[in-house]
């Protein structure tokens, strides 16, 4: 059931569509909002997103997994020589996914609970130790490889997300890929760690409609 508050900064409507998703930044101030069951309050402040060339935005809607979506939320992380987005996708039942973009390439993940993986590489990385890219890994009787591992920073977002994404959080991030387009990715700050898991797909196969146009690059057919 969503919730529509003013923001305590500014007073602008903020709206939150479900009770999974507890912070948003508003789209007019970008203060950080957190709700809880006290009420919505203001927990920082999202720095101004940067340009980029994306052809995905909050609002963006498509189909995949046989269930609608729309994009709301994103999170822009960066490292010494670049950057991605991760979307926050809301499903029609409810439920949430996201969708890493990277250089053109997209990774649909769901989170899973930590708890559940038992591999013992991930477990140990979990704890605090260095992953070894190249390094493979068996998961769910399939094999992964560890691609990249990286300290990375949270530097802006916006609209609707599962957590609050305060200035300068920093995370250590490690992706994995299979050879059939199974991807996972498991990010370790020093409080949790959180693991996401799922595949990589193509802008056609989400079957997406409000696609961002930008110099240099047009709408495809599909996306009309």
């Amino acid at each position: 059931m969503s919730l529509s508050v003013n923001c305590p900064n500014c007073g602008a409507e903020a709206v939150f569509r479900s009770a999974a998703l507890p912070a948003r930044v508003c789209d007019y101030c970008h203060s950080l909002l957190s709700r809880s069951d006290t009420g919505v309050m203001v927990v920082g402040k999202s720095a101004p997103l940067p340009f980029d060339v994306s052809p995905v935005q909050i609002g963006m809607r498509g189909r995949i997994e046989d269930q609608p979506f729309e994009v709301i939320g994103r999170v822009r992380w960066a490292w010494t020589d670049g950057a991605w987005n991760e979307w926050l996708l809301l499903f029609g039942d409810g439920s949430h996914g996201w969708l890493g973009d990277a250089m053109g390439q997209f990774m649909l993940m769901r989170e899973r609970a930590f708890s559940q993986v038992q591999t013992r590489t991930l477990k140990d990385i979990g704890k605090g130790k260095e992953a070894v890219p190249g390094a493979e890994i068996t998961l769910d009787a399939r094999k992964l490889t560890i691609v990249d591992a990286r300290d990375v920073l949270c530097i802006a977002a916006e609209g609707e997300l599962p957590f609050t994404p305060t200035p300068g959080w920093r995370v250590y991030s490690v992706d994995l890929r299979g050879p059939k387009g199974e991807c996972a990715s498991l990010q370790r700050d020093a409080l949790a760690t959180t693991f996401y898991q799922g595949c990589y797909v193509t802008l056609p196969e989400l079957a997406p409609t409000g696609l961002r146009a930008f110099e240099g690059w047009t709408l495809p057919a599909y996306a009309a």
